[in-house]
């Protein structure tokens, strides 16, 4: 495995050529003016994030797209991070079980150095391209690889991405560089133009608001095409605490306009399913007659209401 080395150690040194490392000419007085207008210079940074995001819509469309045949063709979808992008890959990956009751296999995140470097910065790792390919071991034909690399260079990533690719793999890589050479076999590259950053190379700033923003959009657009929503209600909650239940009860009672005490009651009768509980309330079917128009419509609402003539 790669050592890291401090900055008079005989590690290999690389001047990275980017946008994210120029200095920004709006930010360099920021250390010598009020606290305010730094905040304000940093915001006015952040407010370019956005439409960086949306000039590669059209790539990520694509990437949900092949994502929706992966998954449910029974394929893994993996994110491949170091550092700052890898803690954002685990977040969104970490998030997906509870909020729309999938299985935490099913979209998984390889972070440089595993759980420790979650919590403590152990960057060298993302040097170790070996240490890419070995964890892009468990990728197999047909899922779908996603590297998250500011630079779009990082060997940790390109490691993974390449290994993926040849084994079958779909491949995209999300950064902020624009001049990003794809590695070998790449599908997708979604270079999300943020520029200097307002502190020229923390590419936790813009970059990592970036990257951030295509997770979310990402994944939140996977599980609307998985069926994981009614409308814009999440529907495949997991009541397993106190406030889920309460949310449950919520978009239950919104999508119906039933009663809490109806809806409370259809969802103990669906032993806390919430889309057998909304399917039933909304058609009066039974609990078992909405499972298995859900299951015959591949989970979706809309489906099932279709099949029982709603």
């Amino acid at each position: 495995m790669h050592e890291p080395s401090g900055p008079t150690g005989d590690a290999e040194t690389i001047i990275v050529d980017g946008s994210t490392e120029l200095r920004n000419a709006a930010t360099v007085d920021i250390d010598v003016v009020p606290t305010l207008e730094i905040l304000e210079l940093l915001n006015d940074e952040d407010a370019r994030v956005p439409g960086a995001v949306r000039a590669v819509l059209p790539q990520l469309a694509e990437l949900v797209d092949a994502a929706v045949r992966s998954y449910r063709a029974g394929g893994t979808i993996h994110y491949v991070g170091a550092g700052t992008s890898g803690r954002i890959a685990v977040l969104d990956a970490a998030e997906l079980p509870p909020t729309f009751s999938t299985d935490p296999d099913r979209v998984v995140a390889h972070h440089a150095g595993g759980s420790l470097s979650f919590i403590a910065a152990v960057e060298g790792l993302e040097d170790d391209r070996a240490l890419g390919e070995a964890d892009a071991d468990a990728v197999r034909a047909g899922d779908v690889v996603i590297g998250l690399a500011a630079s779009g260079r990082t060997p940790y990533v390109i490691g993974a991405l390449t290994v993926a690719a040849a084994r079958g793999a779909t491949t995209a890589l999300v950064c902020s560089s624009v001049t990003a050479t794809p590695p070998e076999g790449l599908e997708l590259l979604l270079a999300v133009n943020t520029g200097p950053e307002a502190i020229a190379g923390s590419t936790r700033l813009k970059a990592g608001t970036a990257q951030k923003l295509v997770l979310n959009a990402f994944s939140t657009a996977l599980m609307v095409r998985l069926g994981k929503t009614y409308s814009n209600l999440m529907v495949d909650v997991a009541p397993s605490n106190a406030k889920l239940r309460g949310r449950v009860l919520s978009i239950l009672m919104e999508a119906t306009g039933r009663s809490r005490d109806d809806c409370a009651e259809r969802l103990r009768d669906a032993d806390g399913d919430t889309k057998a509980a909304l399917v039933s309330l909304l058609t009066d079917a039974d609990v078992g007659e909405a499972r298995r128009s859900l299951a015959a419509a591949d989970g979706s609402v809309r489906g099932a209401l279709g099949r029982l003539g709603t």
